[in-house]
């Protein structure tokens, strides 16, 4: 049984490693905005959970059909997306440092949450046996940060490729005071919640340890 990651991000594989699992990584190239503002286009604005479920299964369906270890794929293939919630607004990689410090002098001090999204899919040598899906909100509370520690951090570059534009593995760590639900949500992933579509897909969570 083996677990598919849909994805490139560091976070992710280090969570699936202290789960115990060495999964195969695939490169995921979807179009993000274009594939919400599709979504928009046919059935109006989507919500911040709606987005990160909207993109999570499009990651995971985007490499259907590869053949990564060179025979169809058997097992679990999982796509995942995360974006941050403040003031109803959605908010995902902020990817420029001028857009990543108007992020934080926005957020700091205040309380937002942060959404995963989670598409499970079963696979028979290639076949598509079964998916499911689920979004998981996680509630927290930003620092009271000051000017020079936000241009210090966003000078770090590490804000400018996260959800949110900040971590709780890394650098970020310092600067969220709270967590109010799954930490590992927050990290990209999480991983009761993997385990849970797991079961429902008839994978249970032992035979996917593989380290």
């Amino acid at each position: 049984m083996r677990f598919h990651l849909a994805s490139t991000s560091p976070a992710r594989l280090m969570l699936m490693r202290q789960a115990g699992i060495e999964p195969v990584l695939l490169a995921s190239d979807v179009d993000e905005d274009l594939a919400v503002a599709a979504h928009e286009a046919e059935h109006g604005p989507a919500t911040t959970a709606q987005v990160v479920q909207l993109l999570a299964r499009a990651k995971a369906e985007a490499v259907l059909g590869r053949e990564p270890e060179g025979r169809p794929m058997h097992g679990l293939l999982f796509g995942g997306d995360s974006a941050l919630e403040l003031d109803g607004a959605t908010l995902g990689k902020p990817h420029t440092p001028e857009r990543a410090r108007e992020r934080w002098l926005a957020q700091r001090g205040r309380e937002a949450v942060l959404h995963s999204g989670h598409w499970l899919v079963r696979l028979d040598e290639g076949r598509v046996v079964a998916a499911a899906g689920a979004t998981v909100a996680t509630r927290l509370r930003f620092a009271e940060l000051d000017d020079d520690e936000i241009d210090a951090y966003v000078a770090t570059g590490e804000p400018l490729e996260v959800a949110g534009a900040f971590t709780i593995d890394s650098l970020g760590s310092a600067y969220v005071a709270e967590i109010h639900g799954d930490p590992s949500t927050v990290v990209g992933m999480s991983i009761p919640t993997v385990r849970r579509l797991a079961r429902g897909l008839g994978a249970t969570w032992h035979e996917l340890w593989n380290r």
